[in-house]
């Protein structure tokens, strides 16, 4: 077979671009690091390489998310814990107001320092993160969520709790709403009242005085009517075991201010009702901290000089104090949540950790290149290379004139 001295020329010179291509490859990979560099040098390890640097990019916005619970938590629990110690204080204070040697200078000093602590407390309430939110008003971290009107302390937030991906099927709360921790606050003895009718007849104090007698939960209504003279009356019913209302608890004539007594429980009554008016009095399931700490105030405010007024007095100081260990121990309740939370972060940050290796060491052995086989490829490709240069200037240089 003839072959011309142009097709000679152009297989060899074909020939020796492909060897310097290969060179130039094993070169760059060696260089980068890197096995393959594009998806051509192996479509199924490029496409399981891309799906492990997704997970590996996800398993990273996992971990930014669990720092930023971490921080937001570790926030809160810094608050709480300064509220803790407050509340604590006040229990003593609550302790030493209930010494038989205080008279009521001595108690109203304890109240100044216990307004004190409640404006205290209405600024941890309002307390903010690192960028100026808002830590307890829920989703709505940009306004104030605790505001003093006349010493009555009243919510603006939400119940909302931010929940962020901190796993690839966990959710966790980064915070709790200032409602659930400062104002649904679980009461003890305490009662709201609302009236109905045209008259003025309104509750001015409730306190239980045989708890043996008091069912807790019940509700209770004080009718008013009048007898054959036109005086009026009242009469006392326990509307949640009986809701038709027709056997009293307690009645007789009415004259403001009127002390009841029904049920283990002793009420004044003042006012002017209507023939016909309701007074309905039902037992408060929660009460916020501050209304606590303010009814405390009052009852450390007022002068107790009868033996009346001091049983009054040892009723509502006994009263503060249960409410304010709910308080406490509702703060405390929240903290054991925070607590196990932040737990649960470090748990999920060490799973985190351990998954970002499996996915280095998968893409590692699909993507990496193996220098020592590296190596060896780049000197055979310089041997072939080196090879076909010199044969093509051997081959190149034959001539029948060379013969001449």
């Amino acid at each position: 077979m003839r072959i011309s001295t142009n097709s000679l020329y152009e297989s060899n010179v074909s020939r020796i671009g492909d060897t310097q291509s290969s060179l130039a490859k094993v070169q760059q990979q060696i260089a980068s690091g890197k096995r393959l560099l594009s998806p051509a040098d192996d479509p199924l390890g490029a496409a399981k390489a891309l799906d492990l640097t997704q997970g590996q990019a996800m398993n990273t916005q996992y971990t930014e998310n669990r720092s930023s619970a971490r921080s937001a938590l570790s926030m809160q629990e810094g608050t709480l814990q300064s509220v803790t110690g407050l509340l604590q204080d006040v229990r003593s204070q609550v302790v030493a107001a209930g010494s038989g040697i205080l008279d009521d200078t001595s108690r109203k000093f304890i109240a100044v320092e216990l307004r004190s602590r409640l404006s205290e407390l209405t600024s941890l309430a309002n307390s903010r993160d690192g960028v100026g939110n808002y830590l307890f008003a829920g989703f709505r971290d940009n306004a104030q969520p605790f505001n003093s009107n006349g010493g009555a302390v009243s919510y603006a937030g939400d119940n909302g709790q931010k929940m962020l991906q901190v796993g690839t099927s966990r959710q966790i709360p980064a915070g709790d709403s200032g409602d659930a921790i400062f104002m649904n606050v679980p009461a003890s003895a305490v009662f709201s009242s609302t009236s109905s009718g045209t008259g003025s007849a309104a509750l001015s104090n409730i306190t239980i005085q045989d708890a043996s007698q008091a069912v807790p939960g019940h509700q209770y209504e004080v009718l008013f009517g009048a007898d054959p003279g036109g005086a009026p009356t009242y009469t006392v019913y326990d509307t949640t075991k009986d809701p038709n209302k027709t056997t009293p608890l307690a009645t007789g004539p009415y004259a403001s201010p009127q002390t009841i007594e029904a049920a283990g429980l002793e009420m004044t009554v003042s006012g002017t009702p209507a023939t016909n008016d309701t007074l309905s009095i039902k037992p408060a399931r929660t009460q916020s901290m501050f209304k606590t700490l303010d009814k405390l105030i009052a009852t450390l405010e007022t002068p107790v000089t009868t033996e009346a007024e001091r049983k009054q007095f040892t009723y509502d100081l006994g009263v503060a104090g249960q409410n304010v260990d709910n308080a406490l121990n509702n703060v405390l309740s929240v903290r054991a949540s925070v607590g196990s939370r932040l737990q649960e972060l470090d748990t999920l940050d060490d799973a985190g950790s351990a998954r970002d290796l499996q996915y280095a060491e998968q893409l590692s052995d699909i993507q990496d290149v193996d220098y020592v086989k590296a190596v060896t490829d780049l000197t055979q490709k310089q041997m072939q290379l080196q090879a076909a240069q010199q044969s093509f200037a051997k081959v190149s240089g034959l001539s029948l004139f060379n013969f001449l």
